[in-house]
């Protein structure tokens, strides 16, 4: 079986439906949850590719001691072109690790249900080439990349992040935004985040039902993403 290292740095944002669509394709996925105090790996031995997902923990906090070996974890997988897809707080651990830097965005959260615009480099993404032009996502994150590591292609942006998704070497893949979450997870940190949905200019309601709304149309985009990440992890244990 292809094993997957599924790294879960707070069990708010669980691999949820983008775990249900790897394991559909065909992973084993091996999940360290860093809130039960699992351990995060020195290495990736015994595993295929990794899975970085997100948290309300910042980048930018020294004292979330818990996210150091998770930056070393991601710094290695780069290193060796694992394949590797981190999402949000693991796209900024990511450029962090590879020798980029994050920030608190200077416009306030982006949050709620949005579109990002394909990049001329995801035309010719093993990836990335079958997305729509502009398709569906939740964003959900008040710190942002600053500076991506040297040699990063940029394959999403939109107005008001320019690195919404970016490709390392050629199998390592950072989003600043959520394809994994449910309806209930994204009401959930509606709930949780009065700052963030402040920002948003709509109300909680609003927030929560144009989230639930977008998830039939981040499901028809992203599953089939996963199962084109999943082909890579494959390939990568094959080779």
């Amino acid at each position: 079986m292809t094993r997957l290292l599924v790294v879960v740095p707070s069990d708010t944002d669980p691999p949820a439906r983008l775990g249900e669509w790897l394991a559909a394709a065909g992973l084993e996925l091996d999940e360290r949850h860093l809130d039960a105090g699992d351990e995060v790996p020195a290495d990736l031995a015994g595993h295929d590719g990794l899975l970085v997902l997100g948290g309300p923990q910042s980048s930018l906090d020294e004292g979330a001691t818990e996210l150091a070996p998770v930056r070393d974890l991601l710094a290695q997988a780069a290193a060796d072109d694992v394949p590797t897809l981190a999402i949000c707080l693991g796209a900024q651990l990511l450029a962090q690790a590879t020798g980029g830097s994050t920030r608190v965005r200077p416009d306030g959260p982006e949050v709620g249900a949005t579109l990002v615009a394909r990049r001329d480099a995801a035309e010719s993404d093993p990836v990335f080439a079958g997305l729509p032009l502009s398709p569906d996502v939740i964003a959900w994150h008040h710190d942002e990349v600053a500076a991506l590591p040297a040699g990063a292609v940029v394959l999403a942006a939109n107005p008001v992040c320019d690195v919404q998704a970016y490709r390392l070497g050629a199998h390592v893949y950072g989003l600043q935004f959520h394809i994994e979450t449910t309806p209930e997870i994204a009401a959930s940190w509606a709930a949780h985040d009065p700052v963030g949905v402040a920002a948003s200019g709509l109300d909680l309601a609003e927030v929560s039902d144009r989230a639930a709304a977008a998830h039939p149309d981040i499901e028809a985009t992203w599953a089939p993403f996963a199962e084109r990440f999943a082909a890579l992890v494959r390939s990568h244990a094959q080779a």
